[in-house]
This record gives structure tokens, sequence and C-alpha cells, in this order.
């Protein structure tokens, strides 16, 4: 069975969409489900290509226990449309260029990521400008909830990855 991949998309690739991917990585993990799901995450813009993710981004990330996640900014390609099955965007604006780049029979499903969150939270707020790190627990938090409510809404389409799930 081929791995299912998704990719997380913000605007620089430097706070939501690298909490994103390492959350979903840090899920997989979790639930067993490593040989079935697959996750990175990217920029709409090159801001902090090549530049590691926001310090208040990985101080969050080992708050809340991910500690093995290391992650280089990069932007989204074209050939992403064709190598991932999703892409979701962190909010509106995101989807609007995602779409906009979009090229004619890719594979990729385009949603906001916050469409899972089971609190009705769809956009997931860039937290870049705050000052702190509040912004970044919450743009966590969201993702948390919407992986989630995302792995378990696409294993139950997949019977035998539900079958091994320990929770």
């Amino acid at each position: 069975m081929q791995k299912k991949r998704v990719l997380m998309v913000c605007l620089g690739n430097s706070c939501r969409s690298p909490m994103a991917e390492a959350v979903f990585q840090d899920q997989v993990r979790k639930m067993g489900l490593s040989d079935f799901w697959e996750a990175e995450s990217a920029a709409i813009l090159k801001y902090h290509v090549g530049n590691a993710p926001e310090p208040r981004a990985m101080t969050t990330l080992r708050k809340e226990g991910i500690t093995n996640y290391s992650h280089v900014a990069r932007q989204i390609t074209i050939n992403d449309f064709y190598k991932f099955d999703w892409i979701f965007g962190m909010d509106e604006y995101i989807i609007h260029k995602l779409y906009e780049m979009r090229p004619e029979n890719n594979q990729a499903t385009i949603e906001l990521l916050g469409k899972y969150d089971p609190a009705g939270i769809v956009v997931i707020r860039d937290p870049l400008f705050d000052v702190g790190s509040a912004g970044f627990e919450k743009a966590f938090q969201q993702a948390l909830r919407s992986v989630r409510s995302f792995l378990a809404i696409n294993m139950k389409r997949e019977p035998m990855i539900s079958d091994i799930i320990r929770e």
C-alpha cells in the first residue's frame, strides 16, 4: 500500500506549516501509522527559504513534547501538486494562492487544515508578528485538533489502518 502524503503550507514555512507538519508526524508516529502517512511543509513565498523554523515555533513544539523535529524552509513547487494527496493551507489567502498555482490534472486535494478542527476555528492565524508565544501555542493546539480529526476521518475510510490504531 502506498503512503498517503500531506503537505502543510503557510506564507513563509517558518511558523504554522512546520508546526502542523511536526504535529502530523508526531500523531502518525504515536498512532503507529508511519507506514501509511507522510507529511512535509512548504511556503508560498521565498522569505524564509533555507532557514530553520521560527524559534518560538520550535520552543512551542518542545514544550508540547515534540523534541525530534528539524526542518529547513522551502517554497512549494508545481511538482508538489502531483506528489501530495492533500495540500493544507493555514488561511484563506494561502488557499487562494494554492488554487492560482494549481496545475490541471493534479491529484492534490486543497483544503484549509482548520476545516477539520472540531472547535470550528477554520483559520490558523499567523503568529509571526505577535509578541510572545501565545499565538504559537494557539496555532499548535488548532493544528493538533485538526490533525487528529483529519486522521480519524481518513482512517475510517481505510479499514486496514483503523484495525491497528491504539490510542
